[in-house]
């Protein structure tokens, strides 16, 4: 809706920088308006959603290994375009579009769970300085030979389950009535809401429109506990409320982040985007419709997609949306969706990288302890499913949230299959390293896998969470204990009791735990690989970003680095 007072068309959010090649890029906007949006001589018309309005500017013709700074220009009636960014004021550089093919490091920031934005968050909360704000200041001071060429949002980037007061404030008038401590958004234009919270913030809105960003969902984008379970499952699709919350949650992730996942040749193959375009003045109906077929039957929409950076591979995983849930067939994802993850492996190898680097939200290697019992659950809700034990052990998954990739046995042991033949060689020439980029378990470790061996390239679990929250100290607790050996050994003590199938793979903690706001940095060039972990502090009342990790990823195994 236009602002009030104002005649010309506003910027309101963005520009977002976001799937970068080496001869394109995409720019994502939201005006208060419909208009024409340009960028770099390239113009996009916005479609309306509920009254919003976005953009997506494809520019080509850039030249690989290029940078290209640029502008933002807003018009209506096909007029002149009014500059609407850089802000004249702005103390940030020019916005620009790097594209890969520079010789040189490529350098990929990565972390996950961004709770708000620190101007929002009430100080009695005590969460520590924002990693992605911090990371922002800290590049400023940097040359921009040395800022990160890509950044991949591995989760929950808002939070519908947890709001800010300043929200449940917003929300009390937008409802009329008080909103409680435990408010939780209800629709798509509450969810509005919550972007325009976490991304306006000048540090991350600078860094987002210069840093292409790869991004995937995770269960806080929707509600706590997203298809943790068929049971689960059963319980929230009878409330009155959910077809409006998972809506407006789907919708809304499309809109603000799955859209700039495309790649050009996606954008011109996709059904939603088509239709989308078809109807800019009301998008409305149509994602509302691609939003209840998606929860209906996941296979409608793939939230998955690749990523090409010349001799390194990204291949973004779903392991929330696409779940079968059913105990007797429970998988991470299902039949077709696994095929075209494990066939752009394939691919990738084929295709001579020296790095496949599988961004999920939840980590595949966890803790053993952990792991040792979200097997032992696992197996307990399958074997007892439908009998007391197996409510209990429902009871279990769902309070302390057993679903991860371990949770989903044959699913963990499919992925390790895949990224073994990877490793071998069995698909060509082996990448140097096959790493997995996650997220959610709010604390920072490494991890390699030791067995089997025979390996041509290391196999890295690289967990990286959270960009800004925090873990509560029973959490903290938990995770140290669940990397100590005696806990490995009693919960696999357990385990055998109960019959649980051991796991055809094993792996040993190289460094962590860490807790607190952290980011991580995979620097990548050649056949050499290394992880870079950076912990956000306070000194003489300045936010900073301490360095607490330097791992060595492909050269030959290295002493536990610990902190």
């Amino acid at each position: 809706m236009p602002l009030p007072g104002r005649s010309e068309p506003v910027l309101l959010l963005g520009p977002l920088l976001r799937h970068v090649d080496p001869v394109s890029a995409t720019v994502w906007v939201e005006t208060d308006r419909p208009c024409e949006v340009e960028v770099l001589g390239r113009r996009a018309r916005t479609f309306t959603v509920s009254g919003h309005c976005y953009a997506l500017v494809l520019v080509e013709g850039l030249e690989p290994g290029s940078v290209t700074p640029y502008e933002v220009h807003l018009s209506t009636d096909g007029g002149e375009g009014r500059r609407v960014w850089p802000d004249p004021g702005s103390p940030f550089p020019a916005s620009r579009i790097r594209t890969p093919g520079r010789p040189g490091p490529f350098t990929i920031a990565f972390g996950s769970c961004r709770y708000a934005t620190p101007s929002t968050v009430d100080a009695s909360e005590g969460i520590p300085p924002d990693a992605l704000d911090t990371y922002a200041a800290r590049l400023l001071e940097q040359p921009e030979s040395e800022w990160p060429d890509a950044l991949v949002l591995l989760g929950d980037q808002i939070y519908a389950d947890e709001l800010t007061p300043e929200t449940r404030r917003w929300l009390s008038l937008r409802r009329q009535q008080p909103a409680p401590d435990d408010a939780q958004v209800d629709d798509f234009e509450e969810y509005t809401r919550l972007y325009a919270e976490s991304w306006s913030d000048p540090q991350v809105r600078w860094l987002l429109s210069t840093v292409p960003s790869s991004m995937i969902f995770d269960d806080h984008e929707m509600i706590d506990d997203w298809n943790t379970s068929a049971a689960w499952r059963r319980t929230v699709t009878g409330a009155d409320w959910w077809t409006r919350r998972i809506c407006g949650g789907l919708v809304s992730y499309w809109v603000y982040q799955h859209l700039g996942n495309l790649s050009p040749q996606e954008l011109a193959e996709d059904r939603t985007w088509a239709a989308v375009r078809d109807h800019p003045d009301d998008a409305e109906p149509v994602l509302q419709a691609m939003a209840e077929a998606a929860d209906r039957d996941p296979r409608s929409v793939r939230w998955s997609y690749v990523r090409h950076w010349g001799e390194a591979r990204l291949v973004v995983v779903d392991s929330r949306a696409g779940r079968v849930l059913e105990e007797s067939t429970r998988s991470m994802l299902d039949e077709d969706e696994f095929a075209w993850v494990e066939a752009a492996m394939r691919r990738a190898v084929d295709e001579g990288v020296e790095h496949l680097v599988l961004g999920t939200s939840l980590p595949w290697l966890l803790p053993h302890a952990v792991h040792e019992i979200e097997r032992w659950n696992a197996t307990l809700n399958r074997r007892h499913h439908g009998r007391p034990l197996g409510w209990v052990s429902e009871q279990l998954r769902q309070a302390a949230d057993l679903e991860h990739w371990a949770a989903f046995g044959d699913s963990f042991e499919r992925l390790g299959r895949a990224l073994l033949a990877v490793a071998r060689g069995e698909h060509g020439r082996a990448p140097a390293t096959a790493l997995v980029l996650s997220g959610d378990v709010h604390h920072a470790y490494a991890a390699e896998l030791v067995h089997p061996d025979g390996l041509v390239g290391r196999v890295h679990q690289l967990t990286v969470s959270p960009l800004h929250n925090q873990a509560p100290h029973p959490i903290k607790v938990g995770f140290r204990i669940g990397w100590s050996r005696w806990a490995r050994r009693l919960t696999a003590g357990v385990s055998r009791l109960a019959r649980v199938r051991p796991s055809e793979v094993d792996w040993a903690k190289r460094a962590g735990p860490y807790f607190g706001n952290q980011l991580g940095e995979l620097v990548l060039h050649d056949r050499d690989a290394s992880f870079r972990l950076f912990v956000t502090d306070r000194e003489e009342g300045r936010d900073r970003l301490r360095l607490v990790a330097d791992l060595p990823l492909s050269a030959a195994a290295t002493a536990e680095v610990t902190g």
